[in-house]
């Protein structure tokens, strides 16, 4: 079961955050307080990003997040699968296509693209996103970080 981030959740979400930004899944550390500034943004508006928790009867499996952007390549709006975690006992267990189907159905004549980065040792994320239709854009990546 897939169900938007509230208020009385907001302690589990911090928990799965921590979780999965100490995974392989994760290049670089974070700076922890960014856990709770991405909470608190959801819950004050989905404007910009979205919090899920993914359930396996009645138990907190994962977390996902997402963000929107006007994606003027794509024609429209493009939304950010910016995490998706799983906690280990909860993987191979349909969770993840569970999840891109609500997503699919959720958004479906609101946005015109779905993008994601994976971590390039992460072939089983991969597999699955191929699986899901998700091809590999050719491009770098690359940021700069200001100062907060």
């Amino acid at each position: 079961m897939i169900v938007p981030l509230t208020p009385d959740k907001r302690a589990l979400y911090l928990e799965l955050m921590e979780e999965f930004y100490h995974s392989p899944a994760v290049l670089h550390p974070v700076d922890p307080s960014y856990f709770a500034r991405a909470a608190d943004e959801i819950l004050l508006r989905d404007t910009y990003l979205m919090g899920f928790l993914l359930e396996d009867e009645g138990q907190p499996a994962g977390y996902a997040m997402l963000s929107r952007s006007f994606s003027p390549e794509a024609g429209g709006i493009c939304l950010w699968v910016e995490e998706v975690y799983l906690r280990e006992a909860f993987r191979s267990k349909g969770l993840g296509q569970e999840f891109f189907a609500y997503l699919e159905e959720r958004f479906a004549g609101e946005v015109c693209r779905f993008r994601l980065e994976v971590e390039p040792s992460n072939r089983r994320a991969q597999a699955l996103y191929e699986r899901l239709g998700f091809e590999v854009l050719p491009y770098t990546q690359m940021v700069r970080e200001l100062p907060k």
